[in-house]
């Protein structure tokens, strides 16, 4: 026996039947936490990336729709590989969208997100209230991003560009060399689990 410390909790990951009727139940809701929740679940972004997008960090004009993952006085990022840009399809592009007609302030979702600070242990705490009964095994919000880690290695997608798509630490000193990969690289990966069997309003 090498001790009695508690395991650490795993996070698992939440089955591709139930993002479906998630992302189906937001469209059916259709306000500003399921928009959350609908970018989360195709983006693979964490929790505070996408509480705290302010409006300038949205490019839906753009031959690619995407957001850009940047440092704010509001909300740091986790590590320096965090800073990409994200292209936006399915739940995700709806989401955005739909937020931005929403709301005519600086912010994505002012829900949880000010000039001085953005909320997202506040969100979590709502989105997992919300979330955890729709799915099997009281999956939460943070699933989501090991789901989209899981969905684009289904799809055989390198994992390099998964680190760069999800903001994960790459292991390597050669992945510190270039610019990473195009937004249009990125897109032709993160569209091939776009779940096309759902249909926005």
């Amino acid at each position: 026996n090498y001790g009695n410390g508690a395991a650490a909790v795993k996070r698992m990951p939440i089955p591709i039947d139930d993002i479906r009727k998630v992302q189906q139940l937001c469209y059916q809701k259709d306000d500003d936490m399921r928009w959350l929740i609908a970018l989360l679940s195709d983006t693979g972004m964490r929790l505070a990336e996408a509480a705290g997008l302010a409006k300038e960090d949205v490019f839906l004009d753009s031959e690619i729709p995407y957001v850009r993952l940047c440092e704010r006085p509001w909300r740091p990022l986790k590590t320096r590989s965090s800073e990409r840009d994200v292209p936006l399809v399915g739940a995700a592009l709806w989401a955005v969208r739909r937020a931005c007609e929403a709301h005519s302030g600086a912010f994505l979702f002012p829900r949880y997100c000010s000039e001085s600070r953005c909320k997202s242990d506040y969100a979590s705490n709502a989105l997992n209230k919300w979330m955890r009964p729709k799915v099997t095994s009281g999956g939460v919000i943070h699933g989501l991003r090991h789901s989209f880690r899981d969905r684009l290695r289904g799809k055989e997608c390198p994992s390099d560009v998964i680190d760069q798509l999800g903001g994960w630490q790459t292991v390597g000193v050669g992945q510190n060399y270039g610019f990473g990969y195009s937004l249009a690289v990125k897109y032709k990966w993160i569209l091939k689990i776009s779940l096309q069997s759902f249909r926005t309003p």
